[in-house]
């Protein structure tokens, strides 16, 4: 049994950290201001905004015993906090991780 843990680290490793050295190969000749970096940056924003629709509107575990009202206040509250702090992430992702616990406990 470990030394099957010890072969699947190992091959995730590799699948890891190849695709990050073929990254870092090919980046050198992509200027940040060409058409197909802004394509790579735009399908990455919007494969996480994705993710962050689904657990919102699906979500699984104990988030899916919160009202719907409450996640999305929750969530227009850290946009609000978001742009006021001049976008910074960490700010309203302290907030909200703060303003769900407090009103999925009292309300």
């Amino acid at each position: 049994m470990s030394a099957n843990i010890v072969i699947v680290i190992i091959v995730t490793s590799l699948a890891t950290y190849l695709s990050r050295f073929l990254g870092v190969i090919s980046s050198e000749k992509i200027k940040e201001t060409s058409r197909l970096f802004r394509w790579f940056n735009c399908l990455a924003y919007s494969t996480l905004s994705a993710l962050i629709a689904r657990i919102v509107i699906f979500p699984s575990g104990s988030l899916s015993e919160i009202d719907y009202l409450i996640r999305f206040i929750v969530i227009i509250l850290s946009i609000v906090v978001f742009y006021l702090t001049k976008k910074n992430l960490v700010y309203p992702t302290l907030f909200s991780a703060i303003i769900l616990s407090i009103l999925s406990s009292y309300v």
